[in-house]
Order: C-alpha cells, then structure tokens, then sequence
C-alpha cells in the first residue's frame, strides 16, 4: 500500500468512528424533557377547580340578587336593599360579622422561657405570609389581637414592634379569628394549616402556634364606625 491509501483509510476510520461515537452519546443522553409529576398536576387541577366553583357560586349569588331586584312582584325591594348594604359593610368591616371558622393562638413556648431563651414578638414577614395563606384558604375574614383585617390593612414594624394599621399588638399571647364561608370549609382550613409548615416556623421563633378546632360560630368585631352628622337635613 502507498502512503496516499494509509493516509485514506486513517481518514475514513477517523470518520466512522466520530460518528459512532456522536451516535452512542445520543442514544445514552437522549435530550432532557420537562416532567412534571402527575399528582401535582391533578393538585394544580384540584384548586383551579375549587377556584371556578367559588366563582360560580359567586356568580350565582349576584344574579339572583339582579333578578329579586328585576322582579316586580317583588314587594320589599327596601328590605333586599338594605340586606345588599349590610352585606357590603360586613365586608368592609364596618359591622361586625360572625359565622363558621377557627381560632389560633400564638403563644411563647415555655419549655424555651424556662431555659432562659428571648422570646421575640411575632414579626410582621411571618404574621404577612400566615394571612396571606389563610386567604388563599377561602378565609373570608380575619381578625388578629382585636384588629380586624380589611384590603387596605397595613402590617409591618414599627420602631421594633409589629403593628397592624399602626397599632401595635400584643408582644406574646395573639389570638387570630378566621371566618370561613362554610363549616366544612373551616375544618379543611384547620387540617391545612396542621399540614403546613407554620407551626415550625413559629416555634423558630421560639413561639407556639395552637390551631384550635373548627367552630360553627366565631365571631368578629367592625373595625371602623360609621360617623353620622347631625347637621344634614333632608330636603
């Protein structure tokens, strides 16, 4: 053989064995596809359901309303009006409010007072994250250390303490009131938080949190006063 035909077949076996090699690295490390585990997607599904559902009811509620005011053999169309209102200041935590829910209690963990720990009060970004997932929960009001929740409720610190709209709240013992639409919602929200993490992340904190038993009536103060004057006159 010449040194041309060495030299080709040193080439031509370069290339088959650079393809064997590129096939065999296909073939082990096939290109990575986005698995998602198929109880989570039935879990995603699960609360978008539950979500539409709540819509619905929603919906359902609001047109019935539309067609009493509509109906006009209807006689008391002040009484209806006056339940529409009611039910608009209850939410907007003018009156007070009561109905199915649960009760938490945040408490200093002894065990750790006796061993000389500081027990801090809890912090607004732990009190922030539990509120939230309590409204994520269907909560449908809210009421800490006697201070109700509105959409405009402000909790942060406050020269060290953690208030609510500006008024601090208790340093140790905080009792939190839930309202939820139904009982049976009350209970689920109950062996949801008890699967959360909350508890251990309040005992880091070298706090307790007690989630107490659902209850067929909890109740909730307003959080504001209507003020009347009594200078307008009627024309």
């Amino acid at each position: 053989m010449t040194k041309k035909m060495y030299r080709n077949i040193t080439m031509i076996s370069f290339i088959i064995g650079f393809m064997l090699a590129v096939q065999y690295n296909t073939v082990q490390s096939p290109a990575e596809r986005n698995t998602v585990d198929i109880w989570e997607i039935r879990q995603q599904l699960s609360v978008e359901q539950e979500r539409h559902s709540e819509l619905l009811t929603a919906i359902s509620d609001l047109s019935e309303t539309v067609s009493k005011y509509e109906d006009k053999e209807f006689n008391n169309p002040e009484i209806l009006l006056e339940q529409t209102v009611n039910n608009l200041k209850e939410r907007a935590g003018i009156l007070p409010i009561s109905g199915p829910g649960l009760t938490l209690s945040v408490e200093p963990s002894q065990e750790l007072i006796d061993f000389g720990y500081e027990i801090k009060p809890v912090s607004p970004e732990l009190l922030i994250r539990l509120v939230n997932d309590l409204y994520r929960s269907n909560a449908h009001a809210i009421e800490i250390d006697d201070k109700r929740l509105t959409y405009n409720t402000a909790i942060r610190d406050i020269n060290g303490q953690t208030t609510i709209n500006s008024e601090p709240i208790g340093e140790t013992n905080i009792e939190i009131n839930v309202i939820t639409p139904t009982y049976e919602q009350a209970e689920k929200l109950k062996n949801h938080l008890l699967a959360s993490s909350f508890q251990d992340e309040f005992y880091i904190d070298n706090l307790v949190l007690t989630i107490h038993e659902a209850e067929k009536n909890v109740r909730i103060n307003s959080v504001v006063t209507v003020q009347k004057s009594n200078y307008l006159t009627e024309k």
